[in-house]
């Protein structure tokens, strides 16, 4: 029997996949759960339009993504420290922190995509990988000054 699956099923495949199983495992089980509709003509057209609509949807998201990530890379902020002796950093620039500066700057990103592997606790220049998509990551300059 051959069903087309609505969600991603170990061991049979991946939403959208047309597959043959065994006519009573698509019956009594894939069916019945809603993982699965038969594979008739007017499901695989249907399927079809919806693969379709997912392209075009997952073009304008890395589109979106793809602008967001010039702003972010043409953008060079700094973060103001209190320092002490030797130019030690009193408390660190974390990921929050920069999360801040960039909503200052018209941009909003979740602060789980601020990819720091610690935080920051020097003075310099520091280039931080903020992941915007999946596969789509931006570089931000971001200098760490001594307070005034």
């Amino acid at each position: 029997m051959k069903v087309i699956l609505r969600q991603d099923v170990p061991d049979i495949g991946n939403a959208g996949d047309t597959v043959e199983v065994k006519a009573g495992y698509g019956r009594n089980f894939l069916i019945p759960r809603n993982l699965a509709v038969p594979a008739t003509k007017a499901n695989l057209k249907a399927i079809d339009e919806i693969g379709k609509q997912k392209l075009i949807q997952e073009k304008k998201r890395r589109r979106g993504a793809e602008i967001v990530k010039e702003k972010i890379e043409k953008l060079s902020l700094s973060r103001e420290v209190l320092v002490g002796e030797e130019d030690r950093v009193f408390g660190s620039v974390t990921s929050m922190d920069v999360v801040k500066l960039l909503e200052e700057e018209g941009i909003t990103v979740d602060k789980r995509s601020v990819e720091l592997e610690e935080p920051i606790k020097a003075l310099g220049v520091y280039t931080v990988p903020i992941k915007v998509e999946k596969s789509v990551t931006a570089n931000l300059k971001l200098w760490v000054i001594k307070k005034s």
